[in-house]
């Protein structure tokens, strides 16, 4: 018979898939501009591609949302949408509306890295602009973050370029009390309201994540499929959090608990990618990590991830970087 103390070292004991849950929504991220829009009708804006992952809350009213990949979608309040690699998009009222770039809005600053974007309501052709106060307006939150891994690591590759968490406000109970807490930093100009309003947009990612996670049951690859199936799920896990060690076939077969070619098969249609692929990566992302923030010897770096020579090290680097390591360290 269990003890007590068995019993609940069992019932704590995390399942395979919060394993890979916990590894996505460990990821970090640091505010860099936060902004909330005011647009009256009709409105569009073009946000181009850039490096910072983008999301957008619509607070009120409605927006229409394109993507090259996806096309137009409709968002309605509550809808909150992350764009993990900052791809192109466009924003709209309406889509048949011309964009314009976000950038030539004018910016009210509210603080640093803080501000509020206002549009004068355009009027129709052969019309005179109508009393702007009665002219429907949408309130977003727009923001620019960035994550605390390299846009291209294979973590944030498995990331479709869209993540839409509908209705996000009436399935997280949270998310109404979080973004007003937003709002009122962005409109008091109070001290540390930057890195208040990092640790919120931090929380609101997430939560993003989550509910995409929770609800994106289309997806056949990448997170959805390897949290739907959680001993793939245990086996990403497990790489991310040891990458120094020797993940061959085998090793990750036994963590998985089936033979190797059924994990290989699993793994390739789960990930879209090979297990050794992956695992190269996984390695050459930390080892770059190592020797650009922290300094480390490209020798050391190779012995640390298991590699013979600092030549075979360099190959592989190269491979997957596309820039030898010497070149990391003189960046």
């Amino acid at each position: 018979m269990l003890d007590d103390s068995s019993r609940i070292r069992d019932a704590i004991q995390p399942r395979p898939s919060d394993l890979l849950t916990r590894v996505l929504l460990d990821l970090r991220l640091e505010g860099v501009e936060y902004g909330r829009c005011v647009l009256r009708e009709p409105w569009a804006l073009a946000f181009p591609a850039q490096r910072d992952a983008r999301f957008h809350f619509v607070a009120r009213g409605e927006a229409w949302l394109w993507t090259p990949q996806a096309g137009w979608k409709r968002l309605q309040a509550g809808d909150a949408v992350l764009l993990p690699r900052g791809s192109a998009h466009v924003l709209a009222s309406a889509p048949e509306v011309p964009a314009v770039d976000i950038d030539a809005l004018a910016r009210e600053p509210v603080g640093d890295n803080l501000y509020l974007v206002r549009n004068a309501a355009r009027a129709g052709a052969g019309q005179v602009a109508a009393d702007t106060h009665a002219t429907p307006e949408s309130v977003m939150f727009c923001g620019a973050m960035r994550f605390n891994l390299d846009p291209l690591h294979p973590l944030l590759a498995m990331m479709p370029e869209l993540m839409h968490a509908g209705a996000l406000v009436s399935t997280d109970p949270a998310v109404p009390m979080l973004l007003e807490a937003m709002e009122r930093e962005v409109a008091l100009d109070r001290i540390g309201s930057c890195g208040i309003l990092a640790r919120l947009a931090d929380v609101l990612a997430a939560s993003i994540i989550r509910a995409w996670v929770e609800c994106g049951c289309s997806d056949s690859t990448g997170w959805i499929a390897a949290v739907q199936c959680p001993r793939v799920g245990k086996v990403i896990a497990a790489i991310h959090a040891e990458p120094e060690r020797d993940w061959d076939v085998p090793a990750l077969a036994g963590v998985m608990g089936v033979s190797r070619s059924r994990f290989a098969e699993a793994f390739a249609r789960t990930v879209g990618d090979t297990p050794a692929r992956y695992v190269t990566k996984v390695k050459m992302f930390q080892a770059r990590r190592w020797i650009q923030r922290d300094g480390l010897r490209v020798a050391v770096a190779a012995e640390r991830l298991g590699y013979d020579s600092e030549a075979s090290f360099s190959r592989a680097f190269k491979r997957i970087m596309g820039v030898p390591p010497s070149a990391v360290r003189t960046s």
